[in-house]
């Protein structure tokens, strides 16, 4: 399943483009309380207090619109900045704007009861009831606070995908919750129409951005290509290929490493798009998704009919042979890791020598073994393949033992996929040997997308 790889590289420009125009919206949302602060906001410690919470919650709620324009899949946006460059943005920021708004949510009833001379609760009562719209705002809170929480690296390990997914989705209904109660109890837009216009453009432009890239782009694409199972395939315990036919499916621009968010039109598997790399480089009629039981989802995946029609929103990932510079590559796979390590293999030519090391804690786990071989031995010894059964202690991926194993190690662009561990240890060995950032190349299991 090849095809001729084609090559794409993330310029800095396009960072800094984003950067500026980020930074630029970050100016005007500020000046939209500069511009209409009284004398009277800083007369007393609680005015003062009230003062600081309307821009708290400017700000916050600006970095969660910016935070939700990241992962809206806008394509000029993304081969100008690189998905995993986006990725990383938006889950930065999504503490600063749950703080801010935190900030702005305690200082404001802190501030009014202090004015009121009445204990908190009844302060917060008397807003929600005497206020436009609060009760959505609070609503809105709430179900921010709850994506947020669920968000930290500890709490997503310890629940299904399915889970985190459809409490992230709260995150758009939490920013929308919020508009009115702003625009019409907040200072900065009662008697300022060209504020209110301001503020309104950016949620306007959000929900396009979700509406028109998320749902009706991919829509449109997937009735194009007419998707649909061809077979699945069990690799080995617990691990199964979905072969996928349609046709044109050049036009999706997908490559080797990449992966789609995916739909099957089958009960429990069409209302949650679901992430998977693709497992071998695509060609005109044919994609495979090759997957490992990690729950119902997957697991249901095994038993999934031919003629399922399938839905398909990306490519996405900036993990590509495009981004390899070096004339010798080193691929690193962890148990099914490997998926898309073996696509990304079909993809380099030209010529480029490759050093692919697949670690499993099992013979068992050595999944698309057979096919790694095949590839070998057709590439004239091009490349090597370091099969690393058993344990960390029998194994370590430190910088002796990658050297040892691969003599050309600091000289190369390495690629790794793979559980976290795995990952930081190769970036560490890699770090040691004096290897640059910009040619490690890194897929971690982690949920992909936002």
């Amino acid at each position: 399943m090849t095809q001729p790889t084609r090559i794409y590289k993330h310029s800095s420009a396009g960072t800094d483009w984003a950067a500026l125009l980020l930074g630029a919206g970050l100016g005007l949302t500020l000046a939209l309380q500069l511009t209409t602060v009284r004398k009277s906001d800083f007369t007393s410690l609680y005015a003062s207090l009230a003062s600081f919470s309307r821009l708290s919650a400017l700000v916050g709620t600006y970095l969660a619109i910016v935070g939700i324009f990241l992962v809206a899949r806008i394509p000029w946006v993304e081969r100008g900045v690189g998905h995993d460059r986006l990725v990383t943005w938006h889950r930065n920021l999504g503490p600063w704007s749950l703080y801010g708004i935190g900030a702005h949510v305690f200082f404001i009833v802190v501030s009014f009861a202090g004015q009121d001379s009445i204990p908190l609760y009844k302060e917060l009562w008397r807003m929600l009831n005497s206020f436009e719209w609060m009760w959505f705002a609070l609503a809105g809170f709430v179900l921010m606070i709850l994506a947020g929480v669920t968000s930290y690296k500890k709490a997503r390990a310890k629940m299904s995908y399915e889970t985190w997914w459809i409490i992230h989705v709260y995150t758009y209904i939490a920013v929308a919750a919020s508009f009115m109660h702003q625009v019409v109890n907040g200072q900065m837009f009662i008697g300022h129409p060209l504020n209110r216009a301001y503020w309104t453009g950016l949620y306007v432009m959000m929900a396009f951005a979700i509406v028109y890239w998320r749902i009706g782009v991919p829509l449109v694409r997937s009735l194009k290509v007419n998707l649909k199972v061809e077979k699945v395939i069990v690799e080995g315990p617990g691990v199964i290929s979905v072969i996928m036919k349609g046709r044109n499916l050049h036009k999706l621009g997908a490559k080797g490493g990449q992966f789609f968010g995916w739909r099957f039109l089958a009960r429990g598997h069409f209302l949650m798009s679901h992430p998977y790399s693709l497992s071998a480089a695509p060609t005109e009629h044919l994609m495979r998704i090759t997957v490992k039981d990690l729950g119902d989802h997957s697991r249901s995946l095994a038993f999934m009919k031919p003629g399922t029609r399938v839905f398909v929103e990306g490519p996405y990932g900036a993990f590509t042979a495009g981004r390899s510079t070096r004339p010798h590559v080193v691929l690193v796979g962890g148990g099914v890791g490997i998926t898309p390590i073996r696509a990304i293999m079909e993809e380099l030519s030209g010529g480029v020598q490759m050093d692919v090391i697949f670690r499993a804690s099992k013979e068992e786990d050595l999944v698309l073994r057979d096919e790694l071989d095949y590839l070998a031995f057709n590439s004239g010894g091009s490349i090597r393949i370091h099969y690393l059964v058993g344990s960390r202690k029998n194994h370590p991926m430190d910088a002796r033992s990658m050297k040892r194993l691969v003599p050309q190690f600091a000289d190369s662009d390495v690629y790794i996929c793979g559980p976290e561990p795995l990952v930081s240890a190769v970036r560490q060995a890699f770090e040691d040997v004096g290897g640059p950032k910009n040619r490690f190349h890194d897929e971690a299991f982690a949920f992909h997308r936002e």
